[in-house]
């Protein structure tokens, strides 16, 4: 990786996108230290601490810390992501928006501006839930006008993120919204090791839950860092054909179908949404109902174990999701029948496709099993241990598929330029 890095740096144009990243990185960490007008840091510091929840926790270490520091991006890019998750879904349910998603660059412009305009919307709920819910007694000059600039703070800082995940993506380097979750995770990682060797300095964590912790750290790596990188391979020949006095074709290749098509996606889609129910209680009731702490957080004697098997399965769902909407087995099958390609043993056109479907579910499946597992059960054993810790499975998960993706991006224009220092790696 580091001599990758090396490599791409000694190139100009890929030099320009990682300075330009990283100057962007360090405006999203500036951010992070500007404060939001009429509430109480202290205050809020409390509250975090009395309401400890799963969307408390959540929250603040996707956001970097920000939401316990009450910075302009303390709402994060949250709403986006939910907004997305709804516009995806919607282009499923009305074939129409559908038609518009796979219209070209022209439809993705389209669902992308509904899916800000969504983000905008939900942005808005969202900043109310935690101004005049979770931490409405953190402020310190109550009134319409303090509320509407808590508010107005929030959504602008939220947007702002999103802009610069969008401007990363298209002048830097990597995917702009999965590095900005990056950030934010990887910024409480000090935090989070801290809490480790206190632990086993004042001898509250044992040695062998030390050993635990860390066997347990590199088998997620190992374990995320395969499926990503695994893939089944169909093997397709292409017919021979003779045009004037030249013969084409007659080449055997392969498609890879990945383990891991969706990425880390599923995963942060899934911890969106589990988030949902605490966010609205908060909106509508100022504070998380009995019920939704005892069921749905991962602080509930029961919760812990209902979110689990919840995330499990919404990991799954969207695993799925991602899957077909990547990798169109019909539309790939008339491209082979088109081209005279042909999978061996298996009849052109449709028979085609349900092969490749058959073969992705399958491979998808497992892949989105592993994922599922990873994410979840670090959470239980958590809560059976006794410790308490917020770096868990999904955190890993997206930290280890951020770098693999943002390492293969810089490969790809490596060789695009024909870096003859790579290319004779």
């Amino acid at each position: 990786m580091f001599k990758t890095l090396s490599n791409a740096w000694r190139i100009k144009e890929i030099r320009s996108k990682m300075i330009f990243t990283i100057l962007m990185i360090v405006v999203y960490r500036l951010g992070n230290t500007i404060p939001i007008p009429f509430m109480d840091k202290k205050v809020v510091s409390d509250l975090m601490s009395n309401n400890a929840g799963g969307l408390v926790n959540l929250l603040d270490l996707l956001a970097g810390g920000s939401l316990k520091q009450m910075s302009v991006f303390a709402l994060s890019i949250y709403p986006y992501i939910t907004a997305s998750i709804v516009v995806q879904l919607l282009t499923i349910a009305f074939p129409r928006l559908g038609e518009i998603a796979r219209d070209g660059e022209m439809g993705r412009k389209k669902v992308a501006k509904y899916t800000k305009i969504g983000a905008v919307i939900l942005g808005i709920f969202e900043a109310m839930a935690i101004a005049n819910g979770l931490f409405a007694k953190a402020i310190v000059a109550k009134g319409y006008i303090q509320s509407a600039l808590i508010i107005t703070s929030l959504l602008a800082g939220s947007m702002f993120l999103v802009w610069l995940g969008e401007i990363i993506t298209e002048k830097g380097v990597g995917n702009g919204i999965s590095i900005i979750i990056f950030l934010g995770i990887v910024s409480n990682l000090p935090t989070q090791i801290g809490t480790f060797i206190y632990g086993i300095i004042t001898g509250t964590v044992g040695i062998l839950t030390i050993i635990g912790v860390l066997l347990a750290a590199i088998a997620i790596v190992v374990i995320v860092v395969l499926i990503n990188e695994g893939e089944r391979k169909i093997t397709v020949q292409y017919a021979k054909k003779v045009v004037g006095r030249k013969m084409y074709g007659g080449q055997a290749t392969h498609i890879p179908i990945k383990v891991n098509m969706s990425g880390v996606m599923p995963v942060i889609f899934a911890s969106s949404l589990l988030a949902m129910p605490q966010t609205l209680s908060l909106l509508f009731s100022g504070g998380t109902p009995n019920w939704i702490s005892s069921y749905l957080t991962v602080e509930g004697s029961v919760g812990v174990y209902v979110y689990s098997i919840l995330n499990f399965i919404l990991i799954i769902l969207f695993g799925f999701f991602y899957s077909s909407i990547q990798f169109n087995t019909v539309e790939y099958a008339k491209n082979l029948q088109q081209y005279g390609g042909f999978i061996p043993g298996i009849r052109p056109g449709k028979p085609t496709g349900e092969y490749l479907q058959k073969i992705s579910n399958r491979i998808t499946f497992s892949g989105s099993i592993i994922l599922a597992l990873i994410a979840s059960a670090p959470i239980v054993i958590s809560r059976i241990s006794g410790m308490k810790i917020n770096f868990g499975g999904t955190s890993v998960i997206i930290i280890v598929g951020v770098v693999i993706e943002t390492m293969k991006q810089i490969e790809s224009m490596m060789l695009m330029r024909h870096y003859k220092g790579f290319l004779n790696k």
